[in-house]
This record gives structure tokens, C-alpha cells and sequence, in this order.
């Protein structure tokens, strides 16, 4: 690879991979110097990824990201069970849920709902993040397909709580949203923060974009 990744949750807890994290990676690498490659590869704790930067005026606009296969198996997800979970029931407090389950480097949970922006996320996230049958927790996505090329997405990251944008776990869901018929191989997906391009022929190819929000400096002291 021509760099490592690390990724820290607000929690203090690693995850093994971060779809958003990795492309501002890839810019921050491109952009000052310590890669001018624009096909390069980053190590991650879910394996090596390959990226692709579009370049305009010197600068990072987005970038493509490999992220590999799911996986479906639960012992790798990893899940407590044998089979793969594919809508099965999923009981939180008294409701019960269509779940499907999977890895894209990292442990999801979608669920499909009629109107992603009026559901309870912040009571049903944290639920489902530590619910008994996810040994490492979860990170939960709750998906509103809007035609076959078009999902609305709300994520719950363990560690985290509610974020604006998950690369992974906009993955997971037109993974998810494939395998059960609703869309096609290509499809926009729609999050608080903006949008992703998610393709899945086999393979997962995420599109993003990536922007310098600002520059400063940070002095620690070891004591």
C-alpha cells in the first residue's frame, strides 16, 4: 500500500474502516505530497483498499473506492447465529424489525422503513447498535428506497451515534436494497450530508467527493 489508515470513533473504540475518512484521507495524502499517485492504495484494518482520484486544478474533487465484497456469513460479520440474516425478524423492545445483515469491512444492520426522516432514529440506533446479537456492536442503517436508483439513508455508528454521512454504511445498504430486488447495480444514495454514487457489480465501487473544511494546528503534550 501507499499509506496506512487508522480510524478512531468519538468513543475511543477503532473501527476497521471508514468509507468518508478514507477518500479525505486520499485527498490529504494527494494534496500534500506524500503520495502523488491518483491510483493509490491504503491499508485499513478491513484490508487494502484501491482508489481512484478525479484531479482538477491540482486539487482532490472525489474519489472511487474499491471496498471490496460483503459478506454475508455471520461468524465474519460477526453475528451470533449460522445462517445468513437476510429480512429476518429482529424483536428491539416489543417491535420487531426486517433485518438484513452484512460486512463491508465492518458489521451492518439495515432495515428498511416507509420515511427515513420521520423515523425514531435515536431510539431504535443505540438499541440495535448493542443488541445481543452483534458481539462487536453494529452500525445500523435505516433505508427508504425512493425508486430503483434512489435511497434516502439514516446511519447510527456504533461508538458515534447518529452521523451526517457513512460510506460504509450507504454500501451496505444498496447492498442490501440489491439483494432483495428493490434497486438496480447503481444508485444514488441520499444522506444528511450530501450524496454517494454506490455501484455493486460483485464488488463495491463508492463515489464521493472530498472537501477541505480548514487547516490548523494541534500541540499535544505527552505527561
Amino acid at each position: 500500500a501507499d499509506a496506512r489508515m487508522r480510524i478512531f470513533n468519538a468513543d475511543g473504540s477503532e473501527a476497521e474502516m471508514c468509507g468518508n475518512g478514507i477518500r479525505c484521507f486520499a485527498k490529504y495524502c494527494y494534496e500534500n505530497g506524500i503520495t502523488r499517485k491518483t491510483e493509490m492504495k491504503v491499508e485499513t484494518l478491513a484490508g487494502v483498499k484501491a482508489l481512484k482520484l478525479n484531479i482538477v486544478d491540482g486539487e482532490v474533487r472525489t474519489v472511487r473506492v474499491n471496498m471490496g465484497r460483503p459478506v454475508f456469513e455471520r461468524e465474519k460479520i460477526p453475528m451470533i447465529g449460522t445462517s445468513k440474516c437476510i429480512e429476518e425478524d429482529l424483536k428491539v423492545d416489543g417491535e420487531v424489525f426486517k433485518a438484513t445483515c452484512l460486512s463491508v469491512g465492518n458489521p451492518h444492520c439495515v432495515i428498511f422503513v416507509d420515511d427515513a426522516e420521520e423515523f425514531s432514529v435515536e431510539t431504535f440506533g443505540p438499541k440495535i447498535e448493542n443488541h445481543r446479537l452483534f458481539p462487536m456492536r453494529v452500525n445500523v442503517e435505516f433505508v427508504q428506497v425512493l425508486n430503483a436508483r434512489e435511497l434516502n439513508v439514516r446511519v447510527w455508528e456504533r461508538g458515534v451515534g447518529e452521523t451526517l454521512a457513512c460510506g460504509t454504511g450507504a454500501s451496505a445498504s444498496v447492498v442490501a436494497a440489491n439483494v432483495l430486488g428493490e434497486i438496480g447495480n447503481k444508485c444514488t444514495v441520499h444522506l444528511l450530508g450530501g450524496d454517494l454514487i454506490i455501484e455493486y457489480r460483485d464488488e463495491i465501487f463508492m463515489t464521493g467527493p472530498a472537501e477541505k473544511v480548514y487547516v490548523g494546528e494541534l500541540c499535544l503534550e505527552v505527561t
